[in-house]
């Protein structure tokens, strides 16, 4: 499907709920599934990642009902599947999944979509290897053939700040002989750790380091938060089209994934945080958001991890600043859905932005005029087709997105959300 974005003829006006976190929902399904009883899960995300976490561990052998919730029922032991595990084009699905089946008594193995199957998996393979692990792949990436057999715990000093490979070794840890440490460079987002402790897991933090030991989770009600990683376009483009001013509600406000935040104020965002509150371990509250007029800065460092995954659209924002933005230290983004250093600079520059690529990050320099007028790539990438749909909020002329429905990956809301506020 593609997409034609204009400049609107109103500002963005209204409030809106944001679509459930898709990371807490990856999480809240798979730990529930490790539990013993039926856990209930509120605010469950539509997204197809989300969609494919719960699919496989169905093919495990737990029971899953939609009434008003989602109601997870487990025996606390997972079974062999008789298919392929297919977990679409979910990172997130993968690896903290062979975590999990790296410790069990069968054997499995997870695939993925073409862009999945690019995706670096020696990030895990090595950790779990250290655990006593059998995995066999096609040159470090999927699919994933998993021997699952007896693990020892480990301490590990994780070269990169990556939930999923912490998290992945941290549910490894759960069926390991003796505790298992993980420390990492930076702070990455604690979504694992939160729900793990609130799951009765024997789990402890000492700064950057995280252990866990041998465990078994309690069954819980878990209500999930809004996904910030969703509400970075709606506030990209409240912040960026003259004259907007939205509430979003119940919005994730773990500090570990509010780094787009604290950004967007040091380049002088008009953003409130209003009623704040703790939901199944999780930090939650309203957001304010007004037009405002941005200067650029320097992004780099430990903040990286904490905003990964809007780095797209903060460039989209960006080239609506005063003054040049930087953006260092970010080269993960290379193994993302896309290589979204070189996408979204491909794709920025078609719509007529200043902007450079760097080895780990980018140079963007504003405020530019966007001309559009073009046809722009989505590569396959949901995040990528959002950012872009933002940016031609602001565009001179008309652009087409192409294969637009990528972002039912995420977002499959995003279109009849951006209708509310633009109406």
């Amino acid at each position: 499907m593609n997409k034609k974005v204009s400049k609107p003829k109103i500002c963005l006006k209204g409030e809106l709920t944001v679509p459930s976190d898709k990371s807490v929902s990856h999480r809240a399904v798979i730990f529930s599934s490790l539990a013993k009883g039926t856990s209930v899960i509120k605010n469950f995300s539509k997204g197809q990642d989300p969609l494919s976490s719960l699919e496989i561990c169905k093919k495990l052998g737990i029971l899953a009902e939609f009434k008003d919730n989602l109601y997870i029922t487990s025996s606390g032991k997972l079974n062999t599947s008789k298919t392929d595990l297919y977990c679409g084009n979910s990172g997130t699905t993968m690896r903290l999944m062979a975590g999990i089946l790296a410790g069990q008594n069968f054997n499995s193995i997870l695939t993925g979509d073409e862009s999945l199957s690019k995706r670096p998996m020696k990030r895990i393979i090595t950790p779990l290897y250290l655990m006593g692990a059998k995995i066999n792949s096609n040159n470090e990436k999927a699919p994933l053939k998993i021997v699952g057999q007896s693990l020892h715990g480990i301490n590990y000093s994780s070269p990169i700040a990556s939930a999923q490979v912490k998290s992945s070794i941290l549910l490894a840890g759960l069926f390991a002989d003796n505790k298992t440490t993980v420390t990492e460079p930076y702070l990455s987002r604690n979504h694992t750790e939160l729900m793990l402790s609130y799951m009765d897991a024997d789990i402890s933090i000492n700064g950057l380091s995280v252990t866990v030991a041998k465990s078994e989770l309690t069954p819980k009600v878990i209500e999930i938060p809004g996904d910030i990683s969703s509400a970075a376009y709606f506030i990209a483009a409240a912040l960026i089209v003259p004259d907007s001013e939205i509430i979003l509600k119940n919005v994730g406000l773990n500090p570990t994934r509010t780094g787009l935040l604290d950004v967007l104020k040091k380049m002088g965002a008009d953003i409130e945080i209003l009623d704040k509150q703790t939901i199944s371990n999780e930090l939650t509250g309203d957001l304010r958001i007004k037009y405002s007029d941005l200067t650029g800065c320097i992004i780099e460092g430990d903040i990286i991890p904490r905003l990964i995954d809007e780095i797209p659209v903060l460039a989209v924002i960006a080239t609506q600043a005063q003054g040049q933005t930087v953006i260092k230290d970010a080269q993960d983004l290379r193994n993302k859905e896309s290589d979204r250093i070189k996408t979204i600079v491909t794709e920025l520059k078609k719509l007529g932005a200043n902007i450079e690529e760097t080895p780990d990050g980018m140079i963007i320099n504003g405020k530019i005029n966007l001309q559009g007028g073009v046809e722009a790539e989505t590569y396959h990438d949901h995040r990528l087709a959002m950012s872009l749909y933002v940016a031609g909020l602001v565009c001179k002329k008309e652009i087409l997105i192409k294969d637009f429905d990528w972002v039912n990956i995420s977002m499959p809301e995003f279109d009849e959300l951006f209708s509310h506020l633009l109406t």
